[in-house]
């Protein structure tokens, strides 16, 4: 690549970073400083298979909210001024859901404030303290396997120590050593 190349490619770059956004708020996972309140959301907890949702309303009066777990409402309500409201998603084991926040004013389209995705990876069964029983150790598999590895080449070495350094049976009358 010549010089001219690299420096059009490189000034490219630096403007495609100098015209992209200005702040950190069209990164997932900030807050909007326009936004009326913002979601952060918890693990999914074991016990109960829920997710623990907080939104914190960031006006001087009163929002109104409806909370979506894959596109199907599962809260909604509203959030007095500079206070928080925390409700319980559930989260089907071993699934994902996408739990999404909107922003709800009369005679408009719903503005959506946040989205985020989180999976119930608890294990499975009723006991969550333990993980299931899924056979013996490998460590233990391997020992065995390594030891009848090591039986099986003491046969083989034993049989052929007693079939190598054996000599060919000579007919009679032929000398044991060969003579020059």
């Amino acid at each position: 690549m010549r010089i001219g190349t690299r420096l059009a490619l490189a000034a490219l770059a630096v403007g495609a970073a100098a015209s992209g956004p200005a702040s950190a708020s069209a990164w997932p996972g900030a807050s909007d400083p326009g936004d009326a309140f913002t979601m952060t959301v918890d693990d999914v907890s074991c016990r109960s298979g829920r997710a623990k949702v907080t939104l914190r309303n960031q006006t001087r009066q009163a929002v109104r909210f409806d909370l979506k777990s894959d596109a199907v409402s599962v809260a909604s309500g509203s959030i007095a001024a500079r206070k928080s409201v925390v409700r319980q998603v559930p989260v089907h084991k071993g699934s994902r859901a996408e739990i999404e926040a909107y922003q709800v004013v009369e005679h408009q389209p719903e503005t959506l404030i946040d989205s985020t995705r989180v999976e119930n990876d608890c294990p499975w069964g009723h006991r969550t303290g333990q993980l299931p029983f899924t056979g013996p150790p490998a460590d233990l598999m391997a020992k065995l396997a390594t030891a009848g590895g090591l039986v099986v080449m003491g046969g083989i070495f034993w049989w052929y120590g007693s079939v190598w350094p054996r000599r060919p049976d000579l007919p009679k009358g032929c000398p044991t050593s060969p003579t020059k």
